[in-house]
Parts: structure tokens; sequence; C-alpha cells
């Protein structure tokens, strides 16, 4: 045990386990995932010029990110999987802090491994990490924060409190370049923990005076970011005037309704622990969820009322998800994939889900067990643990709020659910320390054995999203060979945007403020059955041919052989085929 404890086993186990699964899934493929493709660039040239230079797409700062990515390249040279790395290697470090922060929110060595596996093993957590998204970077940033700010408030001298609080605002104002979002750590986290150390005197002077200056580097970054060109930053002067109450309703609901699937190990757990529940209980959890998922699954008028209690969230724009009944994350803007999650797979994803939910709201009125529950007795209450992620969890969810009244506005889709990670992490702290203190000390066997099967479900995701990517590159070289130049080519907005990059210094983006009149208006490339997802940013595309899951999409078969590539849990491999996008000669 003290072997185990000193070289921190169960955190290496975490780390070990996301390294693993993620070499499993075979992560590669040469073009970007989602937004990462104009970041990895931007990498590029900052490893080429010493310079950062944004080219049109970013919104989130990428700061400390870009420096790494660099590193890569300069160490190991330049590829898309060799950038992607770099956030593999922040991934794999996060999930050892996150495991030990869990202990130092007073949780046990056991429980806190299971819940950090619940999380990093994930499918959202493992594919971004395979990418060079700013999400994973931000959440390192907020987990560091948070495991400066438990060890300062369980430091028994003032100089290693004042050091840790040091930590935690440094940590987080730097990695926080990654991703703005994450400095709710410094301007929420921290100052909730000085309020809990107000007593000692020299402790809330010294953290105060550490903060400010963390509070200031954040304005720094953000008036050096104002000024950078080709940078298309959020807006937050967002009028309430005319906003679709309805859709900002529904956008919320189906973004938290997606919270215990993502922590499917610990509702799961919740769920298996109904059997201490009275009888009376256990009927109505059961009939409640019998009759929702019936009327979920039928095909009438009222599933389309109750279809959000099907897992994965069924969404307007599925494509905008990472987590989706396609089992990949797919950027291709004609035709649906192979459904991978049968509707009767999704319904009793449903009920595990919601079915834990409704037995840890019951927990919320039970006593608490009398039996000791953590290896350290002087761990932190659940008040102090409320007052430091209380907060942040609301500022968080308030700066989605803004996020959402856009996206509302300008119809523009969804809250994706890579936005969860921060609130993610508050529900699986609150959630692991509920259970071993409600329900039992340990978290069950079967909900470590619901890691395992969620692991290969993650891993199955990760590979099918890089294996689509990989035949959708395979496609546009067996184009290139019959001299069909790729700005003759829809191949999905994120394909599109490189070839875009290639022609121009930056993405025609409306969000561009300086320099001014960077964006141009452009019109739609055609008018007919096919559109172009995001043609005003890549007027450099006028598309005869568009890659498609559907060999009849658009105006039918292209004389091109279409490209196989494997699906893992599938029934079948996928298919990518090219289409007309317009009318051939003839028709």
């Amino acid at each position: 045990m003290h072997f185990i404890r000193r070289f921190r086993i169960p955190a290496l186990f975490c780390a070990l386990s996301v390294l693993v699964c993620e070499l499993i899934s075979r992560p590669f493929a040469d073009m970007g995932i989602c937004d990462d493709g104009p970041y990895i660039l931007v990498a590029q040239k900052l490893a080429t010029t010493g310079h950062i230079v944004y080219n049109g797409w970013s919104a989130a700062m990428l700061a400390w990110q870009l420096y790494l990515g660099a590193a890569f390249i300069k160490l190991f040279g330049f590829s898309f999987t060799t950038v992607r790395m770099s956030t593999l290697l922040v991934a794999v470090v996060l999930a050892f802090v996150l495991q030990r922060t869990l202990v130092l929110a007073g949780i046990t060595e056991r429980n806190a491994t299971i819940g950090t596996l619940a999380l990093v093993l994930s499918p959202l957590y493992l594919i971004l990490s395979v990418t060079f998204m700013s999400d994973i970077h931000g959440l390192f940033a907020i987990v560091l924060c948070l495991y400066g700010c438990l060890r300062a408030l369980r430091s028994e001298t003032d100089r290693g409190a004042i050091l840790w609080l040091c930590f935690a605002v440094a940590a987080n104002a730097i990695c926080g370049t990654s991703r703005q979002l994450a400095w709710t750590g410094v301007l929420v986290m921290v100052p909730s923990t000085l309020w809990l150390l107000r007593a000692r005197r020299r402790v809330l002077l010294a953290g105060a005076a550490a903060n400010l200056a963390g509070v200031l580097f954040i304005l720094g970054c953000m008036v050096w970011l104002r000024h950078q060109p080709y940078t298309t930053p959020e807006k937050f002067a967002i009028s309430f005037i005319g906003i679709p109450y309805r859709q900002l309703v529904s956008l919320f609901v189906k973004f938290f309704l997606e919270f215990p699937f993502l922590l499917l190990p610990i509702t799961a757990s919740f769920l298996f622990a109904i059997r201490r529940s009275r009888p009376r209980t256990i009927a109505l959890v059961c009939g409640s969820f019998v009759v929702v998922m019936v009327l979920a699954a039928y095909p009438s008028h009222l599933r389309g009322h109750f279809n959000w209690f099907l897992q994965p969230v069924l969404r307007d724009f599925p494509g905008d998800n990472w987590i989706t009944v396609n089992g990949e994350y797919e950027g291709v803007s004609h035709g649906i994939p192979q459904l991978f999650l049968p509707l009767w797979l999704q319904g009793l994803l449903g009920v595990v889900s919601f079915g834990g939910v409704i037995v840890l709201v019951l927990s919320l009125f039970r006593p608490r067990q009398a039996h000791p529950l953590v290896d350290d007795p002087q761990g932190i209450s659940w008040k102090e643990l409320g007052v430091i992620v209380g907060p942040f969890a609301a500022a968080y969810a308030s700066l989605l709020v803004f996020r959402a009244i856009a996206v509302a506005n300008d119809n523009t889709g969804i809250l994706f659910d890579r936005y969860s990670l921060g609130l993610l992490l508050v529900a699986l702290i609150l959630g692991v320390r509920q259970f071993q203190e409600k329900i039992q000390p340990q978290l069950p066997t079967a909900g470590a054995m619901v890691v395992a099967i969620v692991a290969v479900y993650g891993v199955a995701i990760t590979h099918n999203t890089f294996a689509l990517d990989r035949a959708r590159v395979a496609l546009v070289a067996e184009l290139r060979e019959a001299n069909v130049p790729e700005t003759l080519v829809d191949n999905g907005w994120e394909y599109n945007g490189l070839v875009e990059l290639r022609h121009a210094n930056y993405e025609n983006n409306p969000g561009i403020i300086l320099p001014a009149h960077a964006y141009v208006p452009t019109s739609a490339p055609v008018a007919g059955k096919c559109s172009m997802t995001y043609y005003d940013e890549t007027p450099h595309i006028h598309p005869l041919y568009s890659v498609s899951f559907d060999p009849d999409a658009c105006y039918g078969l292209a004389p091109f052989a279409p490209v196989h590539y494997s699906r893992w849990l599938a029934s079948s491999p996928g298919t990518l085929y090219v289409v007309h996008y317009v009318a051939p000669p003839g028709r």
C-alpha cells in the first residue's frame, strides 16, 4: 500500500489507460478534423517563423497549445498526426492530475480511479484527445487550477497555501490561453478559495495579489488578441430582443440530457444501487422509464417530444456533435452514414442513464452513512467543496448561455457536447462523492465493468472517425490522379477549409474583425440539388463533384471508384462515393 501511494500507481494507471486506448484506435489522418486543421497550420507557421499568425478561423486564443504543437513539429517534423500528439500528451498528464484531484476532493483512491477512468475513457474525451482542438487544453487548465486550490486549502502552513495558490493562478492563466473559457479558474475558482482562507490574513493578501496578477495577465492577453488580424472573437454584446426562447430551452435541455450518458459508468453505478431502495421506488423508476422509452421509440406524433431520452441525444444537426448514433464525427456534406447504435441500444442507454439520475436524486434525501469514507481524515468538507466548484460551475454555465443565445439568434446549430467538459468535471466530483457517502463506500464492480465497455465504445468511435477521414483523403487522391483539382471537389467543410488556405492567407470568415473589410460576401456556388457547407468561407472552391455517403445524392454517382473504410463494432464497413455536384452534360 505504501508503494502504491508513494508512486501514485492508480493515477499512473489512468494516464496509461488513455495512452493505450488512443494507440489502439489508430488516430491518424492527413486532413483537419472539425476546427483543428486551421489551428495546425497556425502551429506550423509558428514553428517556421516564430510568430503566431491566425488564418481567419480561430475564436480561441490557442497560444499555449500552439507553442506546444510547434515544439513537436521542431522535434519530430510536421504532420497532422505529429501536432495532434501534443494534445495526447496533455490528455495523458491530465488523466494523472485528475485522479489526484478527485482524491483531494474527499474521494477514496479506488473511487477516484474509477471516476477518472469514467471521464478520460469516455468517447468524448478519447476522440478530442487526438485532435488539435482546444477543449482538452482548456480542461487541463481548469483541473490544474482546482488541484492547486484544493492543495492550498489543505496546506497546514501559510507558505504552502500561498505557493499552491500561485501555482493555481499561473497554471490556469497560462494554460487558459488555449481556451479563454478556462480562465473562469482565475476569475472565479481562486477567489472562492481565498474566501475559504480569509481567516489566514497572510494567505489572503498574498493570494489576492497573485490573483490580481492573473487577472491583469488575462486582460493583457485579451487586448493583444483583439489587435491580431484574422481572428474571430466571440461576441457577448447580444440583444435579448427577439430570442427564440423555445429553441434556447431546447438547446440547453439536449445539452444537459447528454451528461448522464457521457458519465455512464457513474450514473450506472447509481442504478445498480437501486436494490437498496424500497420496492415501491424500484417499481416507480422501472415503470416510468418503460413508458418514456416506448413513447420515444414508437413511430408516432409523440416521438418527437420524447426522443430526447434516447442516448446519445438526437440532434437537429447530427454532424455538429461528436458523439452521435452514427458512431463517428462526420463532416461529409451529403448523405447519412449507416446507423451505428440501433434504437433498442439507444433506449437501453437511456434507461441506464436516466434511471441512475433518478436514484442519485433520491439519494439526496438519504442520511449520510456512518462509516469512514476517505483515506485522509482531514478531507475537504461538502461546504468547502461547494464554495470552490459551485460559483465556478455557475460562471461556466452563464458563459454558455451567451453562446446559446448567439446560436439561437443566428440559427447556426447547437451547443456542442464538447462544451460540457468543464461542467462534467464538477458533475463527476459531486456524483462520486455523493455515491460513496450516501449509497456505499465503494463504487460497485459492475460500474468498473461499464468503464471497460465505454472504453471499447470510445476506441471504436475514435477509430471510425479517423478511418472515415482517411477515406476522404483517399477519394481526393483518386480525383487528383484523374486530373481533377481539389478546388473542384466538395469534400466536407474541414477539408475544404484547408484547400482554401492553400490558395489564400485566410478563410473568408464573416466573423473576422481585423483587418476591416477582410470578409467579402460570396454567393453559393450552384443553385440546385446540392449545397456546400461554409461555402462563404471557401470562395476558391467551385465544386463539380462532391463526396457523399449516398451514391444517389445530388446529381448521382460520378465515374470514380468508391472507397470503403472500416467501422469497428458496426455491422458493415462504411463507403464513400463521389457524386456529381452539378448536373453532368446531357441531363
